[in-house]
């Protein structure tokens, strides 16, 4: 293979982790939130729980300080040295590509981030932490 298409596919694959990462967020506060009804012991876990505040708490700091996204900037580096200008990446990860950028105005992103982030915040009082990892 050439740099071109090794340039593509690390760039594939590093959307592919940032998607990742949305799902953990999104879909770990959801798991948290289904795990207080279900009696799910695991939803509790302090580690899991610290870890996912983190991540969200980045995510909203990141939009009120009007920084992009680490690895989104690491993607593109990656295309626009693969001498992408435009996406045109495999069918899996325009798709993705197409899921996870859209665009709106910054105040947008900032509102949702930092609503998400106090509904995880508000989730550690209802669904409290166990007291040891």
């Amino acid at each position: 293979m050439d740099t071109d298409t090794w340039l593509t596919l690390l760039a594939d694959c590093l959307l592919i982790v940032h998607f990742a990462f949305i799902l953990f967020v999104v879909l770990g506060w959801l798991l948290i939130l289904i795990g207080k009804f279900r009696a799910w012991v695991w939803v509790r876990n302090r580690t899991f729980r610290i870890v996912h505040l983190i991540a969200i708490t980045y995510v909203a700091l990141q939009a009120w300080f009007g920084k992009v996204c680490p690895l989104t900037l690491l993607e593109m580096h990656l295309r626009a040295q693969a001498g992408q200008f435009r996406y045109d990446g495999s069918f899996i990860a325009f798709w993705l590509h197409e899921l996870i950028y859209f665009s709106a105005p910054s105040w947008v992103f900032i509102l949702a981030y930092t609503l998400f982030c106090l509904a995880v915040l508000l989730s550690w009082w209802w669904v409290k932490p166990a007291t040891s990892t």
